[in-house]
């Protein structure tokens, strides 16, 4: 009986605390989320959807902030992956100063993104930003932007910007995941004759899976709740061009309009929980294969 309970007593104070600031908070925001809660009135009715219909009807701008949401998570985590992935191989092996190069990757995820979001709108100011300054030293004038204010190349810009600040993060977790796949499997593979291409794709990425797993569900988790990104370097503009869910949680609160607002949030949370279910489960198959 005692060796049943003890782990129950183990992680009973912990469970309390989950409960208590977690499962309940979010218990009450999915309830709110169906009322009219505004801080124009103490009452709170419940109105069942009509927030979700103001959400999705076509004279709002919600569903493209729920848009632009999809397509950063999904565009962050592709190229994250893909180039988190290539910057581990490299310097797992093959180049000088092996540490000091990760270091260098990996420093940008450290760095605050206020001091971020400062630094790169000087880099992308249209007059006397490094890039165009760069882009007219060398004759190119004509591709020169107002990166972050005209509508085509501001979601890419801060879509690139965030790129930067995380890709050396998931390198870090990749490369680990890279340092803990034997040898012998690679010297196998070299008595058979196989190639590089062959031995990365039929020994590295299988055996690497489990750490994709990790990094394809942190990219999601952290791309469907981007808020300060886009909050610091364009705040939702220009126009609703970069406007994200919580940029748009962000403005409905400050309006006062909190049932509105925790009715997005109940849609992110829905839409996080079905994308996370899905690379899940696709994850997990490629690994048992």
């Amino acid at each position: 009986m005692t060796r049943r309970t003890y782990p129950f007593y183990f992680i009973a104070i912990a469970l309390a605390f989950y409960i208590i600031f977690t499962v309940v908070p979010s218990l009450m925001g999915i309830y709110l989320s169906f009322t009219d809660w505004n801080s124009y009135a103490k009452a709170i009715h419940f109105i069942g959807f009509d927030n979700f219909k103001t959400i999705f009807s076509s004279d709002e701008n919600y569903l493209h902030g729920i848009k632009n949401t999809v397509i950063f998570t999904i565009s962050t985590i592709i190229l994250k992956t893909v180039i988190g992935l290539l910057l581990a191989v490299l310097v797992n092996k093959g180049i000088k100063l092996q540490s000091f190069h990760r270091v260098i990757i990996f420093m940008p995820a450290i760095i605050p993104m206020l001091v971020v979001g400062i630094i790169f709108k000087s880099i992308f100011h249209p007059e006397t930003g490094l890039i165009n300054e760069a882009l007219r030293a060398i004759g190119l004038s004509q591709w020169t932007q107002h990166w972050l204010t005209d509508i085509d190349w501001a979601f890419k810009s801060i879509i690139a910007v965030d790129v930067w600040k995380g890709v050396g993060y998931i390198m870090v977790i990749l490369l680990a995941g890279l340092q803990a796949i034997s040898h012998t499997y690679y010297e196998a593979a070299d008595i058979d004759g196989a190639g590089a291409f062959k031995k990365f794709r039929f020994i590295t990425v299988p055996l690497l899976m489990p750490a994709l797993m990790v990094t394809t569900v942190l990219n999601l988790l952290y791309g469907l709740k981007i808020f300060d990104t886009v909050y610091v370097l364009t705040n939702g503009g220009p126009g609703y061009a970069t406007d994200v869910v919580y940029t748009q949680v962000f403005s409905q609160f400050s309006l006062g309009s909190y049932g509105v607002g925790t009715a997005l949030i109940t849609i992110l949370f829905i839409i996080m929980t079905l994308l996370g279910y899905f690379a899940v489960k696709l994850m997990s198959r490629e690994e048992q294969h």
